[in-house]
């Protein structure tokens, strides 16, 4: 993407979020393009554990993971997501719970779901839940691109050049997507108490974006549990999250969680002790 003078959006943490910044800015470097953006984008819980990389050259930090989250497709003309655990999960499904929106239905958006061979299986399994749940509709917003750089960088180059005469034709800036209508239920913080988690509505008889921003909100939770300081006292305080919902929804998401368990993407290290109980 660097070769193709596209600037860099990210968390602005290490791995995946340090590697596309890095391999822009070589690539810049190559082409002699100065003034590269790249662009840090995070919130108080994460920056206190995990600091920007050096490559940063512009950071944001927003005051919750919401804020964080439509930073992204605001700021983003194209969304490129490498493979990883709930935390990705959450984040796929905030933005295709935007997308699903019938008012947005018009306006361009890539978005790809890329990485090397080893991420075939996150992203397999992510798309079948996403069939499950959210429909064909939602599966036909994304393409998913494995092992071919040079492929993803090519598609995610034509949709930004289809965004660009998009906003010249709608009179919308290219620094900020003001057209993208996005709910307050995408904006305001979600608390991942064990009320509010048990409380989700995770059932098909509502419009397909509602569905996606709870779904959202579960996976935010189960990352509450996993990682953040306030989610681990309350597991240990008061039991495991229980979540509850249509039974389809249920039994698919059981099969991506354990998935995740599986593969050892719902902790950085050690043996994991689920945060969840899904019923039944």
């Amino acid at each position: 993407m660097g070769l193709r003078g596209l600037d860099i959006v990210t968390g602005c943490g290490p791995g995946a979020m340090k590697g596309p910044m890095k391999g822009a800015t070589i690539a810049h470097a190559k082409q002699r393009i100065r003034g590269g953006l790249y662009i840090g984008m995070s919130e108080p819980g994460i920056i206190a554990a995990e600091p920007p990389n050096p490559i940063v050259n512009d950071l944001v930090i927003l005051p919750d993971i919401e804020k964080r989250l439509e930073a992204f497709v605001r700021t983003g003309h194209g969304i490129v997501v490498f493979a990883g655990g709930p935390g990705t999960a959450e984040e796929i499904l905030y933005i295709l719970g935007i997308l699903l929106n019938p008012e947005n239905q018009e306006i361009p958006f890539p978005l790809i779901f890329t990485g090397p061979e080893s991420s075939r299986s996150y992203f397999k399994q992510i798309n079948r839940f996403i069939g499950d749940t959210l429909g064909i509709e939602a599966q036909q917003l994304y393409k998913i691109i494995i092992d071919d750089a040079v492929h993803v960088a090519r598609e995610i180059k034509a949709g930004i050049e289809e965004v660009y005469a998009f906003r010249k034709k709608t009179s919308d800036a290219f620094y900020f997507n003001w057209l993208l209508k996005i709910d307050e239920e995408f904006q305001s913080p979600f608390d991942p108490s064990h009320e509010n988690m048990l409380a989700l509505e995770l059932h098909k008889d509502q419009p397909r974006h509602h569905l996606a921003a709870n779904l959202r909100r579960a996976f935010s939770g189960i990352v509450s549990g996993n990682v953040k300081a306030e989610g681990i006292r309350s597991i240990e305080k008061h039991g495991l999250f229980e979540i509850d919902g249509d039974a389809s929804i249920m039994e698919s998401l059981d099969l991506l969680l354990t998935s995740f368990v599986a593969e050892n993407r719902m902790k950085i290290s050690g043996e994991y002790t689920p945060c969840y109980r899904i019923k039944k």
